[in-house]
């Protein structure tokens, strides 16, 4: 369970049916219940998640498995399933687009070993439908059919709308007939490198790639790559952190840098320019399950003194989102301009006339 409190849910019947079970021991400090076979069913908090480290599981159980870290799943729980080939069962609550809304899905590409259910509040038995009514009369929309229609709700208090419908490319060839402009979020040790490209001329994602913990020369290198396959003349990289050393590398192998420093107001300045886009429909995404689940989950925040913030989730990633605003914010200020010839003639007369064209 996400911690101890939330697991009494679960803890106070599971002692009541095991107490009905011969030669079983309940200890109930650190919630434990033995078997005379051997066996045994514990119940534990994933609020520290190196604690749930251990022997191999036969059955591992997530209660309000959206309000925990997907690294809890990933990188402990699952593993210890791994020997015993154990079974998992996720319970929860949605809270909108998160990792338990890609757990959902699962049984649509997979489903062979992955099986999902819903159950709105009203197929409980226990519950009067007239409270139902009720809070319905009294919370918002959204609310509701999160808490009480168990729907996942896609763009519930998130920065960016029409995601969905604006994610549906497949990646891209390059074309020297078109010009593009790619972003490069820097990883740290914890998140990921992200490269971003868009087609310049139809305002599409063509390119993204994703990767972590991988040298300084092999990163570089990528960037490179990417760089000299899109024929480009100009490469966006974050620079805050780790960033400015590959910044000085890539500008001495020959590649045109322009640094971008992640302030509060330059990150807002980008993020409402990506979110204008989407809104608008004015940039198409390649349709990219991690990048479309950052931008559904990307949050925005207002300080008691007022002023706005953008950021991932805790525990989540944003490297995605940023890359992608970087590279449409370079987008929009390079455009594309037609070719301009100037003539023998009266040089003020056609600078007014080209002017005028808004040339």
């Amino acid at each position: 369970a996400p911690s101890y409190k939330t697991s009494e849910a679960g803890w106070r019947p599971l002692t009541q049916i095991c107490e009905l079970i011969p030669a079983t021991k309940v200890y109930r400090g650190n919630k434990m219940i033995t078997f005379a076979s051997g066996g045994l069913v514990a119940v534990r908090s994933s609020e520290i998640v190196s604690n749930l480290r251990g022997e191999g599981l036969d059955l591992v159980v997530m209660d309000e498995c959206a309000f925990q870290r997907p690294e809890v799943w990933t990188e402990v729980l699952r593993p210890a399933l791994a020997d015993k080939k154990g079974g998992a069962l996720f319970i929860s609550t949605p809270k909108r687009c998160n990792w338990f809304y890609d757990l959902f899905n699962k049984q649509n590409s997979e489903p062979e070993t992955w099986k999902s259910w819903q159950f709105p509040t009203s197929t409980n038995p226990f519950i009067d439908p007239y409270e139902i009514a009720l809070a319905k009369a009294s919370t918002s929309e959204e609310v509701f059919r999160q808490e009480y229609l168990a729907e996942f709700i896609q763009e519930n208090g998130s920065v960016f709308r029409n995601v969905e419908a604006s994610a549906i490319l497949q990646p891209g060839q390059a074309r020297k007939d078109h010009h593009y402009v790619a972003a490069a979020d820097i990883a740290t040790s914890a998140d990921f490198t992200v490269i971003s490209v868009i087609d310049i001329d139809t305002r599409e994602q063509v390119y993204l790639s994703r990767f972590n913990r991988v040298d300084y020369p092999v990163l570089e290198a990528r960037i490179k790559q990417v760089y000299q396959d899109w024929f480009m003349n100009m490469i966006v990289v974050e620079v805050n952190g780790i960033g400015k050393p590959v910044v000085d590398h890539l500008t001495e192998e020959g590649l045109n840098v322009l640094p971008f420093v992640t302030s509060q107001g330059a990150k807002a300045n980008i993020i409402l320019g990506l979110k204008a886009a989407l809104e608008h429909g004015q940039l198409k995404l390649l349709a990219d399950e991690i990048q479309t689940r950052e931008l559904l989950n990307f949050e925005e925040r207002v300080s008691p003194n007022g002023a706005f913030s953008y950021s991932a989730p805790v525990g989540q990633h944003d490297d995605c989102v940023m890359a992608l605003a970087m590279a449409w914010d370079m987008c929009n200020k390079m455009g594309v301009s037609e070719d301009v010839v100037i003539e023998v003639g009266d040089p003020l007369e056609d600078i007014g006339r080209f002017s005028r064209r808004g040339i």
